[in-house]
């Protein structure tokens, strides 16, 4: 699993493409939208861009679309866990991804290759929501059967904290924006 992801925000990421032009080679992407029409014009878009990059692309929630754009697979929110299995069964290959909350979330996640815990410190993605904190972040990673990104708000500073005994990279939206 590469160490970075870049997630994609409509309200947040001013140009997903610049920002994933700006990842290093082989880092990953998961495209998201909650407009479907944008979804599948930035995954095509993304997958030119991938191309030449060499990133992983998962389209959000959108099984059918990453396999019509040739993307490597699908990432599912948590309240879609049960869906990996039906991922799964469609498109043996894909690599699937979902988001995570909690403790119990992580023991729910099946037939998933990755998940993403979040969020492990304050975010604009999600105000008001509490913060797993790093040391109960560290020890719901710990306690997983497949790998973890740690998500949101997530800095150079307080990245530091998180143990990469329990993480195998780090997801961003806002870190990784870049003005085009």
């Amino acid at each position: 699993m590469p160490p970075l992801v870049l997630m994609t925000d409509d309200e947040r990421l001013t140009d997903p493409l610049a920002a994933a032009r700006a990842l290093p080679f082989g880092s990953m992407v998961v495209v998201r939208s909650r407009n479907g029409v944008r979804r599948r014009v930035l995954a095509v878009a993304m997958m030119t861009v991938a191309r030449r990059r060499g990133l992983i692309v998962l389209i959000a929630s959108d099984g059918k679309l990453a396999a019509a754009c040739g993307a490597d697979g699908v990432h599912l929110p948590e309240v879609d866990l049960e869906g990996a299995a039906r991922e799964r069964a469609c498109h043996g290959s894909f690599l699937i991804t979902a988001s995570v909350h909690s403790f119990a979330a992580v023991g729910r996640a099946r037939n998933v290759d990755a998940i993403f815990l979040s969020p492990i410190f304050a975010t604009k993605s999600h105000p008001g929501h509490a913060a797993l904190s790093a040391v109960r972040a560290n020890f719901i990673a710990r306690a997983a059967r497949v790998p973890v990104y740690a998500l949101g708000g997530i800095d150079p500073r307080n990245a530091a904290r998180l143990s990469p005994s329990s993480f195998c990279g780090i997801a961003a939206i806002g870190a990784l924006n870049v003005q085009s």
